[in-house]
């Protein structure tokens, strides 16, 4: 198993090699469909900076070897792919952890844990980094715990239940801060000389991607890095930057020459000409600093910059954020946990025409869901950040596990935890009226849900476009073909060779196709769910593939399309780890939650409407975990019920 998030490398890589910059499959599409050179230029380069993440890794790894890509395409399914092998925190990590928890809590007693600015105080900082807790995916000999990845998602799910933005500053460090872009994309001089100072928590860090014209289009990227001597000069400005304050050490995505490049760099501990921070008022990311950064003239040394060889800086931002999008999830299953664990004593004492509303089955519906969206969110915590470890690129999971994730923490907050609590939500003070903005903010970090799943479809019909559909557009270009005729003997000529490998797929889809995987599980239930999901998987190629001969070259303007059969292939895919995982939990409950929770999915996925058997089941479920029978909220704090009635 890795615990390093360098990729694993193809034996034919050869460090430093230039990527080729001609028109790749999203470019040449886009052309041939008519869009302008801009537009096909510029969401070329998106595509050709995820082309150079894909060829960091071996090809056993990438995104066709996936378990998606091979679920929906694959001979046979990947059963195993699905199923994570446990993977234990090592002793000394764990006593990491666990000293962490005990601080985080100590201080948030005590009163210290923020200063008076509301923020992460310099106290909690530097105690953290003398426990260790900055160091954890910093390897030991750069002096920090080299903790797998797996651990340290499932740790920052308990950090949540304590304090989400520590975990969540945790996750900026590490995952999407300096640390994962020097593992990855660091020499051994740039390691050795500055991973310590990050490990130590001397140094926290931050990634400076954003910039007021650049966030989903990456391509209007404008701030510039000049090499001057032994410096490179910085100019431009960066926006929405979390951790951007004096004293920290930032990644900073710049132009170099032309090319999105990145340079590691300590800022001054005091604002200065060269360097200022542009603050704000944001409402999300109350316990954090969140400014936007000028840089005028501001030097870098040459030193810091990464390896060009191996991807620009477009490669390096991709690479971090699948580990800060697995965060995410974590996170979330940690925050809806306090979320349940205060619906409870709620419930218990208030009474609407003289029952407690934990006896009505609406109340208890919200319970047993909520414990469904927790079992899948921590279902995807363990399975994505498995895959990260065992080398996989993990690109199109890791998004599932992103959108799903912030949106069931949505879900959450709003329909389920909102709606229970009353007008008591809006008081200063509750969970939700303090942190609401902290609860929706996440469906826009680490990529907006929507515009992310459209890369999932991207990835998942790349590979099927460039074999079978780009020769057909090209041979059509070439004829001057715009509307193709079958029945026209030049177009029918045009298209013969072309078409060929196309129609022996389709006939092979029709002779039968794939091999159906076969699941066991424990519990019956879960089985049948995930035998479903499996089988609907592999039928979606059909449906991929129907979708795009419809709208053939026009298919990346039919943006509603997309994301409504990607949401459909993305719940299919959270439906089979979620019946995976819990069917080998010993927990009834956790196996309940996530039987509700899969009846819940398959709706959506099929349109039907709730049965009286599903209400039964999730009120049921509620029900349960009404008397205290989830596992899963035991050292989760309960929080006092503001303004009692009849005290």
């Amino acid at each position: 198993m890795s615990t390093d998030p360098t990729p694993r490398m193809s034996d034919s890589e050869t460090s430093g090699s230039e990527t080729p910059q001609s028109d790749n499959f999203v470019e040449t599409a886009l052309k041939l469909s008519g869009k302008s050179d801009e537009e096909a230029r510029k969401t070329g380069a998106i595509d050709r900076a995820d082309e150079q993440v894909e060829e960091l890794f071996a090809a056993k790894y990438r995104t066709e070897g996936s378990p998606c890509h091979q679920a929906v395409w694959g001979d046979t399914f990947p059963l195993e792919l699905f199923a994570p092998n446990a993977s234990p925190t090592p002793p000394a990590c764990g006593q990491v952890m666990e000293k962490s928890i005990d601080l985080i809590r100590n201080m948030h007693a005590a009163g210290t844990a923020y200063d008076a600015n509301g923020k992460m105080s310099t106290e909690l900082l530097g105690s953290l980094g003398d426990a260790g807790y900055w160091g954890l995916l910093v390897p030991q000999e750069h002096g920090g715990s080299g903790v797998p990845f797996s651990a340290f998602a499932k740790f920052l799910t308990r950090v949540a239940t304590v304090d989400p933005t520590v975990a969540g500053t945790a996750s900026v460090h590490g995952c999407i801060g300096a640390v994962d872009p020097l593992l990855a994309f660091g020499s051994p001089e740039q390691k050795s000389r500055i991973l310590p100072k990050l490990a130590s928590g001397e140094r926290i860090s931050a990634f400076a991607l954003t910039e007021p014209g650049a966030g989903s289009d990456l391509t209007a990227l404008r701030t510039t890095a000049k090499l001057d001597g032994d410096d490179y000069v910085v100019n431009g400005e960066k926006l929405f930057i979390t951790n951007a304050i004096p004293g920290r050490t930032i990644a900073i995505v710049c132009l170099i020459e032309g090319k999105p490049s990145v340079l590691i760099a300590d800022l001054p501990d005091q604002e200065n000409e060269q360097f200022q921070t542009v603050p704000y008022g944001i409402y999300a990311l109350q316990h954090s600093w969140n400014n936007g950064l000028k840089f005028n003239n501001f030097r870098v040394p040459a030193a810091n910059l990464l390896d060009p060889g191996r991807g620009d800086g477009l490669t390096i931002a991709y690479h971090g954020l699948n580990r800060g999008r697995v965060a995410l999830v974590a996170g979330a299953a940690g925050t809806m946990r306090v979320m349940l664990k205060n619906i409870l004593p709620w419930a218990k004492f208030r009474k609407t025409y003289g029952a407690q509303i934990d006896t009505r089955e609406l109340v208890q519906r919200r319970v047993g869901h909520m414990a469904g969206l927790i079992v899948a969110c921590d279902a995807l915590t363990d399975w994505c950040s498995w895959l990260l470890d065992e080398g996989y690129r993990g690109e199109m999971e890791c998004i599932i596990a992103k959108i799903f994730g912030s949106e069931s923490q949505k879900e959450a907050a709003i329909e389920l935890f909102m709606k229970t609590h009353g007008g008591r939500s809006f008081l200063k003070g509750h969970l939700f009226g303090d942190n609401v903005h902290d609860f929706l903010a996440p469906c826009i970090y680490e990529g907006e849900g929507e515009m992310l799943g459209m890369a999932f479809f991207k990835s998942l019909v790349k590979v099927h476009g460039s074999t079978y559909f780009e020769p057909i557009g090209k041979a059509l270009a070439k004829a001057g073909i715009r509307t193709p005729n079958p029945l026209n003997p030049a177009h029918a000529m045009a298209l013969a060779g072309p078409t060929m490998p196309y129609l022996g797929w389709k006939v092979k889809q029709m002779l039968g196709g794939a091999s159906r995987a076969s699941i066991r599980l424990s519990d019956p239930k879960l089985a049948a769910h995930a035998q479903w999901a499996a089988d609907r998987l592999q039928k979606s190629r059909l449906t991929v593939d129907s979708l795009m001969f419809k709208y053939k070259l026009t298919l990346a303007d039919r943006q509603c399309a997309m994301a409504d059969l990607s949401q459909r292939i993305q719940n299919q895919i959270v439906m089979l780890v979620t019946a995976i995982y819990a069917g080998r939990q010993e927990d009834e409950i956790i196996r309940a939650s996530a039987d509700a929770l899969c009846l819940t999915l398959r709706q959506r996925i099929t349109g039907e409407l709730p049965s009286g058997k599903y209400f039964r089941t999730v009120t049921k479920l509620g029900e349960s975990i009404v008397d205290g029978g989830f596992s899963a909220l035991a050292g989760v704090d309960e929080l006092e019920i503001m303004q009692k009635y009849g005290a």
